[in-house]
């Protein structure tokens, strides 16, 4: 059976726009995935990449473009300049870390209400009660918000490192097998097609 490592940060709007493709594609190939966020700030400073802020003015309206063309492509809402981004990504990392120890919820959907809290709800996910809404929706313990601050922080912390030592530089990046890399919610068809021996 094929394993996804899936890096992530959770206010990227292009893991947002990803939907959920990566959870159909990985059901489809019998596949299974780790959902690994990852601190933007240390993936940007080892991968060569700059924070949003401090890019050429170019490539800061080419986004904005690519953004507006991928919603439409995607039909899901977003706001292009929300509320609450950038944001203290750290505390909903934290919360998916420990959700994803504690089990009995959908670690999938999750992840995605988060972020669509942010680039759909006008939302601050940094604020404890966003992150425990999110995570009733998800069917976990809203408590999840409190707990495990400590070992969150150390596992976003290995998770950081790891991605950067297997090669990630921006998100979303998802790893099969420790070898095949792909960068990008517009790269979800290539990765179907490897998993479907097609690629």
């Amino acid at each position: 059976m094929a394993h996804i490592d899936y890096y992530f940060f959770t206010v990227s709007p292009w893991a947002y726009l990803a939907g959920d493709r990566l959870e159909q594609i990985a059901t489809e190939a019998g596949a299974s995935i780790a959902y690994k966020p990852v601190h933007p700030g240390g993936i940007f400073k080892a991968g060569g990449g700059l924070p949003l802020n401090e890019r050429p003015q170019s490539r800061q309206d080419y986004r904005l473009q690519e953004l507006e063309r991928a919603r439409k492509k995607t039909g899901l809402t977003l706001n292009l300049h929300p509320a609450h981004f950038p944001t203290n990504p750290a505390p909903s990392s934290y919360a998916i870390i420990a959700a994803d120890k504690a089990g009995a919820g959908d670690l999938g959907a999750l992840t995605h209400g988060l972020m669509r809290a942010c680039w759909a709800e006008e939302r601050n996910i940094a604020e404890d009660e966003v992150i425990r809404d999110c995570l009733t929706a998800a069917g976990f313990d809203p408590g999840l918000a409190d707990s495990g601050m400590l070992t969150g922080a150390e596992t976003y912390e290995r998770y950081t490192e790891e991605a950067v030592a297997a090669g990630v530089f921006g998100s979303p990046f998802y790893i099969v097998d420790g070898a095949e890399r792909f960068w990008g919610q517009d790269r979800l068809d290539d990765l179907e097609l490897h998993l479907s021996g097609g690629l």
